[in-house]
């Protein structure tokens, strides 16, 4: 029954999508507009569906899913009449006259799976992508989220035609259900693991895919830094939303010389941040549910130097820090997505990088260093989704960069111009006039060779 329901909810959108609706930059514009206001006018049930899910701090709610899909919009419509036109190509002279451009067309119906730690955000950006290139989508929310879940059903499902965006809630069985439908384009954020399904099944329709996934985010802190700038820097993005990020520094490799500073700084802005006790600060989300409470759990071991405490009928970890990580910990074996951040101390940078570089590639690289020649010796030498110098996370913010991963950290990118490129069919044409039809391309091929030779090289 959920197959057949979905299916016709798939043929309802295409049918719409056929009718040329969507085609029209002015429908797109409005209906990204629309989208804006709507976020606005429901800001205040934004904030308490995310305070249900993860006790999500109304300031993080903000600037990690509101503000960012704000500025995404603004950024859609200012550049969409832009985005839209053909590009002139160069053309071959031996082709002229004649004219070579790309035209970008929209895909068709798409689907967009979001996750659970950003689960307004990551469900909406993808869509503002879809809007833009002038598709019709479904968007399959996180039922881990289920406030934020059932917040989306009716912010969308109430102010937008089902045949042109639409809100399926469901657990796994319906996103199953969906994926066993043919799309144009699935849009999938979470982790490796579920990818792997996803491209499974979008294999079975050769559908294209983009992966959002995530990965263990190297943090290199060299000798040469501001330890108090980069400690602070390294603690809001590695606890922002109880680090539950794909993009959040996953472990830090400090130089030997800084560490202890390092360490003490890093210590005194956990305190600042959020008191002698983080259970008690309203700053401090929590985790989304017991399993991942419980897998977090796990992970707490070796020399806790900060943090550990636990309260599992709160789903409250602390700002845990780890000292005196090795590579073959069992925290070091898996992305942590939580509060807790491992520390490796290194003194050869040549050592670091072969590390790196043995593991899967990271969504996210951070170096911390005043040192140029350095910084570019790690950008030369590894390979990442993105890098932040100086700084963590605040490269996801950033329209004007692609964001993606690489490898095992993702497929595909979005974000500004790249999230309107990823639901979009960038067609080639070659337009001829009339004129000038030359017989030496055309049979009978009779001494006709050395010429063409001559002609095209």
């Amino acid at each position: 029954m959920i197959q057949l329901v979905k299916s016709e909810l798939i043929s309802a959108q295409r049918n719409f999508f056929r009718s040329g609706v969507t085609f029209d930059v002015n429908f797109r514009i409005e209906q990204l507009q629309k989208l804006i206001a709507l976020i606005t006018s429901y800001e205040p049930a934004i904030y308490q569906a995310l305070k249900a899910d993860l006790n999500k701090p109304e300031a993080e709610a903000y600037t990690g899913e509101i503000s960012i899909l704000r500025r995404e919009i603004n950024y859609a419509i200012k550049n969409l009449k832009t985005w839209i036109k053909p590009q002139s190509k160069p053309l071959n002279w031996v082709l002229k006259p004649g004219s070579a451009k790309v035209y970008p067309e929209p895909l068709g119906v798409v689907l967009i799976i979001g996750a659970w730690n950003y689960p307004i955000q990551l469900c909406l950006l993808p869509l503002v992508g879809a809007i833009a290139a002038g598709n019709c989508a479904i968007i399959k929310p996180s039922e881990i989220a289920p406030a934020s879940s059932q917040l989306l059903v009716e912010l969308i499902n109430q102010n937008f035609a089902s045949e042109y965006v639409h809100v399926v809630p469901g657990d796994a069985n319906t996103c199953q259900a969906l994926l066993a439908c043919p799309f144009d384009h699935i849009f999938f954020t979470g982790s490796p693991k579920i990818g792997k399904i996803v491209m499974a099944a979008a294999a079975q329709h050769l559908t294209s895919v983009t992966l959002e996934l995530g990965g263990k985010n190297p943090c290199i802190v060299d000798k040469n830094v501001d330890i108090d700038v980069t400690s602070r820097r390294i603690i809001w993005g590695k606890f922002y939303n109880c680090g539950q990020s794909c993009v959040a520094p996953d472990y830090l490799l400090v130089h030997s010389q800084v560490k202890l500073q390092l360490i003490n700084a890093m210590q005194t802005n956990l305190r600042q941040f959020y008191g002698d006790n983080p259970a008690l600060s309203s700053d401090y989300a929590r985790i989304i549910n017991q399993s991942n409470y419980q897998r977090l759990i796990n992970l707490l071991s070796g020399k806790i130097i900060f943090g550990g405490e636990t309260h599992g009928e709160d789903l409250y970890i602390a700002p845990t820090l780890i000292d005196d990580v090795n590579w073959d910990d069992t925290v070091m074996k898996e992305e942590i997505f939580g509060p807790i951040l491992p520390i490796i101390t290194y003194t050869d940078i040549h050592q670091v990088i072969r590390k790196i570089n043995s593991r899967p590639k990271p969504l996210a690289l951070y170096i911390f260093s005043r040192d140029r020649n350095l910084q570019r010796q790690i950008l030369r030498s590894t390979s990442s989704g993105t890098v932040a110098i100086n700084d963590t996370v605040k490269q996801y913010t950033v329209e004007s960069l692609p964001f993606g991963g690489v490898g095992s950290s993702g497929i595909g990118k979005y974000h500004g111009k790249a999230n309107f490129d990823t639901f979009s069919h960038y067609k080639s044409i070659l337009q001829k006039p009339f004129l000038f039809d030359v017989s030496l391309a055309y049979p009978p091929y009779a001494d006709k060779l050395p010429w063409l030779r001559r002609l095209l090289g």
